[in-house]
């Protein structure tokens, strides 16, 4: 199941309408948490995905559409977007990024937020590796199928954390 800008702004009312403080939302392959954070409204926001999704140079394109870069190299991870929205690569105008071109980043690191109706939402690598491009500049709005940066994994599985 995917959430769509309609399924957040939906969520969104019902949860303003409502005494809760929080809710947790499990999906099959994402979690949301929403907080409300007092008389500033409902400011806090977290989805994370479960499982980065492998996607190889030889996926097909849809006829009749531009060639928009929606693939990567194949052992490559495509980083996407939890939401429709603005992509910012750092914290705050001014602040330094998150991470970098050749930046190690492992599953849970932050690596961009989007803004969607006003509300932050963080962009996990979802995988352990060394990031190689980014696709979408700061500023710029991520579609759903958009590829943020790409992420190298790391070969090994075990042992200690990615250096």
């Amino acid at each position: 199941m995917e959430l769509t800008p309609d399924d957040v702004r939906d969520v969104l009312r019902v949860l303003d309408s409502s005494g809760l403080e929080e809710l947790h939302l499990e999906l099959a392959d994402l979690s949301l948490t929403v907080r409300r954070e007092g008389a500033a409204g409902w400011t806090a926001e977290q989805q994370v995905l479960r499982a980065p999704v492998l996607e190889s140079s030889s996926a097909p394109v849809a006829v009749g559409t531009a060639p928009v870069q929606t693939q990567v190299g194949e052992g490559l991870v495509a980083v996407r977007p939890p939401l429709l929205g603005t992509f910012y690569r750092a914290p705050q105008p001014g602040a330094p990024p998150f991470v970098d071109v050749g930046d190690r980043v492992d599953e849970d690191t932050v690596v961009g937020v989007v803004e969607t109706m006003k509300m932050m939402t963080p962009v996990h690598a979802g995988v352990r590796g060394t990031v190689v491009e980014f696709r979408l500049g700061n500023g710029e709005f991520a579609e759903a199928d958009a590829v943020l940066l790409v992420v190298e994994p790391s070969v090994g599985r075990g042992g200690g954390p990615a250096q």
